[in-house]
């Protein structure tokens, strides 16, 4: 598919979910009202009150309602909460431009090379679905600077107060991105209609499992060793002495660690293999997705696999995390705030492993495939598939 038609689904889908976080983020006011409580429950209108903060309009409130907040730094002269208040709204400002732009480039690449076609549409939308995460993930990122400043004590702990905006926000993105990628596939089935059939990339099953394996042992690193209890305090406890960027610890644990896990200490093993289930579903994702990805892609590019292996993680954390929801943490007392609290934990360190895991599998294919001969008809076996 060409960029030019690429490019209207992606638009569509951005724009799409931008008003979709806008209006939510607009409609946070009415949890606020009397009677919110005693319609939807005390419970889950604090969880929702979560999902929608990072995306919400209210000022923090120090700044509607006058009160200092610990650390908070006055400025001199003027109105302090105007001026505070201006950081504020800009940076919600750059975070709603930032999602737009972050799910639009990444979409366009995406749909180019995974055009939702010829078997391709299932794929195509669950990449997307991931990629919608993704941006809202980065949007939060970039925009973390303007809102740890509007709290008036920007200057203080700066990385760990960083990590802390980073992890929040994840949710509302996960819920509304199925709607931005339904979407965008939507629209690029339609303008791919009357366009020359896109072509698939010949991979050889041995080329296309031993790619799989070497991107897969990288989310394997942090699943199992980086995740690993005394491992992850240890990265967590880095605290290099002194300045603004001190104590980076909490920032790499965020984007790092893809969970976190010890050995059975007292309880029922088996609880202890159901808790590791969600491990297990993961990595499995993550290779069979990286298996067939060169063979769905149009042109297995580097970026292209990168791309594919940061959605393949992502679809593989959603997956642990819904199994470890319905299996683990399921019981009578448990209602839906208590389950979706973790929904989307972990996407920061999957955009940073899988980007590793994209890049050692486009490399991995590259060296199998140069020098081999080149491939006759194309069949199944040399679409990565074996069945």
């Amino acid at each position: 598919m060409t960029y030019r038609r690429a490019a209207i689904p992606a638009l569509i889908g951005g724009l799409l979910l931008t008003a979709l976080l806008w209006w939510a983020g607009a409609s946070a006011d009415a949890l606020h009202l009397p009677g919110s409580g005693g319609t939807l429950g005390t419970d889950p209108v604090a969880e929702l009150q979560r999902w929608l903060a990072p995306w919400a309009y209210d000022p923090p409130v120090f700044l509607d309602s006058g009160a200092q907040v610990s650390g908070y730094v006055p400025l001199d002269g003027g109105d302090d909460r105007d001026r505070y208040n201006g950081l504020y709204t800009t940076g919600l400002q750059i975070r709603y431009g930032a999602v737009f732009v972050f799910f639009v480039l990444g979409a366009l690449l995406l749909i180019r090379r995974l055009p939702p076609v010829r078997g391709r549409a299932t794929a195509a939308f669950l990449a997307l679905w991931a990629w919608g995460a993704v941006a809202g993930t980065l949007a939060v990122t970039v925009s973390a600077p303007w809102f740890i400043a509007s709290s008036g004590h920007g200057s203080y702990r700066f990385l760990p107060q960083l990590a802390n905006v980073i992890a929040g926000g994840r949710q509302l993105p996960v819920a509304v991105g199925l709607v931005a990628a339904g979407a965008s596939v939507l629209v690029a089935r339609i303008t791919a209609e009357g366009a020359e059939p896109p072509p698939r990339t010949d991979v050889p099953v041995r080329a296309a499992r031993l790619a799989a394996t070497a991107g897969t042992a990288v989310i394997a690193l942090s699943v199992v060793v980086l995740s690993y209890q005394p491992v992850a305090a240890a990265l967590q406890a880095y605290s290099p002495a002194g300045g603004l960027l001190s104590e980076p610890g909490d920032l790499l644990r965020q984007w790092l660690l893809l969970g976190a896990w010890d050995v059975p200490a007292g309880g029922p093993v088996l609880d202890w293999l159901l808790h590791r289930a969600s491990d297990v579903l993961l990595l499995a994702v993550v290779w069979w997705t990286l298996r067939r990805l060169p063979g769905l892609l149009t042109r297995a590019t580097l970026p292209a696999m990168a791309a594919g292996a940061v959605c393949a993680t992502v679809l593989g954390l959603l997956a642990g995390q819904v199994l470890r929801i319905a299996v683990v943490q399921a019981g009578p007392e448990q209602g839906l705030p208590y389950f979706s609290a973790g929904l989307g934990n972990g996407i920061p360190a999957a955009l940073t492993c899988g980007l590793a895991a994209g890049v050692l599998a486009a490399v991995v294919l590259r060296t199998v495939l140069r020098g081999a001969p080149d491939p006759g008809p194309a069949g199944p076996a040399q679409y990565g598939d074996d069945r």
